[in-house]
């Protein structure tokens, strides 16, 4: 692995999904194999984040089982902790969102919270882990058409990569969230995020350097 990576591999997560057992149970079925064995049930929210508005509100969405209130409740707590650079609070409040769109079958908003949880893993140091979450986010948001998604889920595929030391895919899935952000007319200011982390190519001397 490059020097220059810096992994935080002390960062404590929050509740796992389990991505990869989900993904075999879809793939046992599509072949015909026995259902998925049911989804399992949330454990209590610590008591730690059982506080603020936020809190309130998704613990009477998930009492009266609205799990569309639930997860959007749950999405607003997970971004909060974000911006706060909170990953614990932000990753268990991301992996709620990602329930509760489930159940509610709102497949979209459960593709961006799957999204969110990467970049909250990649905020958080842990580009591997957040590996995971991007490409499952890509599958998904590929499968809906959802271009928008895809292209942001790239664009943090694309940096976690860039953490992880590998410049050439990381300019590769840049390259691919540019074109599908511009191709749903998506905010200048994300299509710019994908342009930045292509890079560009000045001349020094007779020769070219790539800046990343």
């Amino acid at each position: 692995m490059p020097a220059s990576v810096q992994l935080r591999p002390s960062v404590r997560w929050g509740e796992r999904r389990g991505i990869v057992s989900r993904l075999r149970d879809r793939l046992r079925t599509a072949i015909g194999g026995a259902e998925p064995a049911p989804r399992e049930v949330l454990p209590s929210l610590p008591l730690a984040l059982r506080h603020g508005d936020l809190a309130e509100r998704y613990l009477a969405a998930e009492g009266g089982l609205q799990h569309r209130a639930a997860g959007t409740a749950a999405t607003a707590a997970m971004e909060q902790a974000l911006a706060a650079g909170e990953w614990w609070p932000a990753d268990i409040w991301g992996h709620r969102a990602l329930w509760h769109f489930e159940q509610a079958g709102m497949e979209l908003a459960a593709t961006r919270a799957a999204r969110l949880i990467g970049e909250v893993r990649l905020a958080g140091g842990d580009p591997l882990s957040a590996r995971r979450y991007y490409a499952e986010a890509i599958s998904e948001a590929r499968d809906l058409g959802a271009e928008r998604e895809e292209g942001l889920a790239a664009l943090g595929l694309g940096r976690a990569h860039l953490e992880l030391g590998d410049v050439t895919t990381g300019r590769r899935l840049a390259v691919i969230a540019m074109d599908l952000l511009e191709r749903c007319s998506a905010p200048a200011d994300e299509v710019e995020q994908a342009r930045e982390l292509r890079g560009t190519e000045k001349p020094v001397g007779g020769s070219t350097e790539e800046r990343v």
